[in-house]
């Protein structure tokens, strides 16, 4: 079965946006770029809520005319050519060639996505959909980026919700000598 891996970018204090949502301060030097190709690599599909699709959606496909960042230029390409799949209700079809999904049963269109032949699945960003995910327990890995900000306040990476969720360190090291990785793993039984 294929996992599902949670990428995501917080502050120290625990936040993907700060109070105005903002998302400038995540930089991704070489070694974080390297490390996101090695997890590209490793997956053959994108997985999105319906927010961070949006914001994927409008920047990707035009980057190259943007964008000189090597992490963008080298990425733009991947994300084009590898399928995406977006978690909506609100959403009855996504450009650029993904698929919605979550109109009808959640835990099923998951379970069924994870149980097709391929590769890892991706889960970016975002907060929504990854704290649902979490408390159905379909993510398999988290990978999250701590970056060297204090936003005082923001979008928090996970919610509140009265269930507690164990889980595994399987690696931890430092990138661009800035940001750290923790990667984590659902522990058995959960």
């Amino acid at each position: 079965m294929r996992k599902i891996l949670y990428l995501v970018h917080q502050s120290l204090d625990g936040y993907i946006q700060g109070p105005n949502g903002e998302f400038d301060w995540a930089e991704m030097g070489p070694e974080s770029s390297d490390f996101g190709q090695t997890l590209n690599d490793e997956a053959d599909t994108f997985l999105y809520g319906r927010v961070v699709w949006e914001m994927m959606s409008g920047y990707w496909p035009i980057v190259e005319s943007i964008s000189t960042d090597p992490h963008d230029l080298r990425f733009a390409p991947i994300w084009r050519a590898t399928r995406k799949v977006v978690v909506s209700s609100a959403l009855d079809r996504a450009e650029h060639g993904a698929e919605v999904i979550g109109r009808r049963n959640l835990a099923e269109e998951i379970a069924a996505l994870k149980a097709e032949p391929g590769k890892n699945i991706l889960l970016t960003g975002g907060a929504g959909l990854a704290n649902t995910l979490t408390g159905l327990g379909l993510i398999d890995e988290y990978l999250i980026f701590v970056h060297p900000v204090i936003l005082g306040g923001g979008k928090p990476v996970f919610r509140a919700d009265d269930i507690r969720h164990t889980l595994r360190l399987t690696d931890s090291r430092t990138l661009d000598a800035r940001t750290v990785l923790l990667r984590y793993e659902r522990a058995a039984g959960e």
